[in-house]
């Protein structure tokens, strides 16, 4: 018998969690339910909270976006494991098994579908797409040097699923609100994806940095955030925003700023400030002042 003790199994469900980094659904869910919200002004009865069908978008984007992490987690563990910025991930380092995570993935997949089904008939049939656009993001670095193009596709879910779950109906404002998403968050990624240039270069996998360089994916990055805001510009527009939300917009404007001004060709350092501060600044900061002009100006209720 071994004198050295085996230490502590870790618990299963928090590992899995830490897999796929539950806690960053806050960059997704401000703009799910800026969608709802807005919709929900305009909806028969409204403008009123209609919190049963807010409560079930929370829960669909939530367990959308770990079927998605998961997958990606799952379909790139070989690739992760190449690159030091990755290769401590937990199916990496064996704090998940293969098996868990796939029963995360299959659960979670489960809830998002069942979730859709309690919404309304066209989020249930739109539900097999969506899971498709979240999934083929983790494929499109093997085929593609613009893999960021396919993570904003699977962004722009969000709004456009949130707004379709209240009304059940096709809405060109959420679409355009998609696509304010998924501009924000690809170009974010041609920044974040800086980080692994050397290593991508290496194991022959695309990339916008691979493609275009450093300092390419960085003004190819401010550019596609420049769209961004015009996009929100239109979404307010579309929508009869007022005052409060044309605020919030000069607001997350300046954080662009800031966040593009932090991180330099040369110096990286400052990527995942920019990432975890401005990002979540931009996100619940730009859905606060939208609240305030829905509660204040257009009347929405509990």
């Amino acid at each position: 018998m071994s004198a050295v003790a085996a230490g502590p199994r870790p618990n299963p469900v928090r590992a899995f969690l830490r897999l796929v980094m539950i806690e960053h659904s806050i960059f997704a869910l401000p703009f799910a339910y800026l969608a709802a919200l807005t919709a929900m002004v305009t909806a028969p009865g409204g403008p009123n909270v209609q919190w049963g069908t807010l409560g079930l978008i929370t829960v669909a984007m939530v367990a959308g976006r770990t079927v998605a992490m998961a997958a990606n987690r799952i379909i790139d563990r070989k690739i992760d494991a190449q690159n030091p910025r990755t290769a401590h991930r937990e199916l990496i380092t064996g704090a998940v098994s293969s098996r868990t995570a796939w029963l995360g993935l299959i659960l979670s997949l489960a809830v998002f579908l069942v979730s859709a089904a309690a919404l309304n008939w066209l989020s249930l049939a739109l539900a097999p797409l969506a899971v498709f656009v979240l999934v083929i993001y983790s494929y499109a670095k093997r085929f593609t040097n613009y893999p960021q193009a396919f993570l904003g596709l699977a962004q722009a879910v969000a709004p456009l699923g949130a707004w379709i779950g209240v009304t059940g109906r096709w809405s060109w404002p959420a679409f355009v609100l998609g696509l304010a998403v998924g501009s924000w968050i690809g170009g974010f990624d041609c920044i974040y994806a800086c980080q692994d240039y050397e290593a991508d270069k290496r194991i022959g996998i695309g990339s916008v940095p691979v493609r275009w360089g450093i300092a390419g994916a960085l003004r190819i990055s401010s550019a596609v955030h420049v769209v961004t805001v015009l996009l929100l510009v239109w979404f307010g527009a579309l929508t009869g925003y007022g005052w409060l939300w044309w605020l919030g917009l000069l607001l997350i404007a300046v954080v662009f700023v800031y966040e593009h001004s932090i991180v330099k060709a040369d110096d990286l350092s400052r990527v995942n400030r920019a990432f975890f501060t401005a990002n979540g600044v931009i996100g619940i900061a730009l859905f606060a002042f939208a609240l305030a002009d829905l509660v204040i100006r257009q009347g929405l209720r509990p």
